[in-house]
């Protein structure tokens, strides 16, 4: 089942509990259908779908290309306590100051790695984009 806004709301009154996450990528590798899967695991979209809906894909011109262009930001429950907004965040090169904006508004970011393609040059990117802002 969904979070309720109740749950959300009293979540939110203690910043401690609330944290910022950036998932990203080189195109293609899976940013989106990992969202999905998050998004699923809070009950908003059934776990058949996750993959396949690209739920954070909410603009037409991303659902008809299949790729992310604008970073998009979720609120989930993890284990009823903490917060996590996850932040899907495009992986193709035309759409970096997207993937900056996305990576200075977080706390801290995810960075997916197709296993068969390995590192590739916006995987590369990514992590130097990352790497200024690192403590």
């Amino acid at each position: 089942m969904p979070p309720k806004v109740a749950e959300l709301l009293a979540i939110q009154e203690d910043a401690g509990h609330v944290r910022n996450i950036c998932i990203l990528a080189h195109v293609d590798h899976g940013k989106t259908s990992l969202t999905d899967s998050l998004i699923a695991s809070n009950g908003i979209i059934s776990a058949r779908q996750a993959g396949k809906l690209r739920y954070m894909d909410s603009r037409d011109d991303e659902q008809d290309r299949g790729i992310t262009m604008k970073s998009s930001a979720i609120a989930l429950i993890f284990e009823g306590r903490e917060l996590i907004n996850i932040v899907d965040s495009p992986g193709h090169v035309d759409f970096g100051p997207e993937v900056s904006t996305a990576i200075r508004l977080s706390d801290g970011a995810v960075v997916v790695i197709d296993a068969v393609e390995g590192v590739c040059v916006q995987t590369h990117t990514v992590l130097q984009q990352v790497w200024p802002h690192a403590n």
